[in-house]
C-alpha cells in the first residue's frame, strides 16, 4: 500500500534525544477498510479503494450502503484511491498504521483552513501602497494599478486580486514520522500539515 486515510488530532511538540523541543502533528491514520480492489483487467489501472471513519446508514445513500455492504463493512464518511504494488488485498481487509515505520517521511494532503474573502495583502503577500508618495494617506492595503488602460481594456486572466482565500487542496511534501502509536492508531509527524483539527487527511510513503 502507498497511503492510508486519516483524521488531524492536533498539533503539540516532543524533544528528540539531543534534548531540542520539535513541533510536531499528531494523526490518527486508520484503521481503514478495503471497500473496492480495481484491477487492469476491469478498470484499466491498479488501485485499491479504502474507506475510512464510519458513518450512519441514515445519512448514506443506497447505492453506496449496496458499496459498502459488498465489502463486508458499515458505510464510511472518506473514500480514497491509492496505488499498490502487486499487494493481496481483499475486499474488508483492514489496513493500519503499522503500514508506517518511525524515520520515514510521508506527503501529507489535506483541505486547507478557509479564510473567506480577503485582501491583496493578507492573500497574495502584498506590501500595501506604503503611504509614502502619489497622494495616498488612506488606502494603505489597497492593490494599487492592475494595468489596464484603453488598450487591453480589460484585466487579465489570473491576476492577483482580492478574493476567496483557503479550502484549496494542499500537499506538504517530505515530513519525517516522529512516532507511530499502533495500538492507539496514531503517527506524529514533524511540522505541520494542512486543515483544521478534525479534517481528513491523505497520507502517502
Amino acid at each position: 500500500m502507498s497511503g492510508l486515510i486519516g483524521k488531524k488530532i492536533g498539533m503539540t511538540s516532543i524533544f528528540d534525544e539531543n534534548g531540542k523541543n520539535i513541533p510536531c502533528t499528531v494523526i490518527q491514520a486508520g484503521p481503514c477498510v478495503v471497500t473496492q480492489v480495481r484491477t487492469e483487467e476491469v478498470d484499466g489501472y491498479a488501485a485499491i479503494q479504502l474507506g475510512f471513519d464510519d458513518k450512519s446508514d441514515k445519512n448514506t445513500t443506497k447505492a453506496l450502503q449496496g458499496h459498502f455492504a459488498k465489502a463486508g463493512t458499515t458505510s464510511k464518511r472518506k473514500v480514497v484511491e491509492f496505488s499498490f504494488d502487486e499487494e493481496e488485498l481483499n475486499l474488508g481487509d483492514t489496513v493500519g498504521v503499522d503500514l508506517f515505520t518511525e524515520g520515514e517521511f510521508v506527503d501529507v494532503s489535506g483541505i486547507s483552513k478557509g479564510k473567506g474573502f480577503q485582501g491583496v495583502v493578507k492573500r497574495h503577500g502584498f506590501a500595501g501602497v506604503g503611504q509614502a508618495t502619489h497622494g495616498q494617506h488612506n488606502r494603505l492595503r489597497a492593490p494599487g494599478s492592475i494595468g489596464a488602460a484603453s488598450y487591453p481594456a480589460r484585466v487579465f486572466k489570473g491576476m492577483r486580486m482580492a478574493g476567496r482565500m483557503g479550502g484549496d487542496t494542499v500537499k506538504v511534501a517530505n515530513l519525517r514520522v516522529l512516532k507511530v502509536v499502533t495500538d492507539k492508531n496514531l503517527i506524529v509527524v514533524k511540522g505541520c500539515v494542512p486543515g483544521a483539527k478534525n479534517s481528513y487527511l491523505t497520507i502517502e510513503k
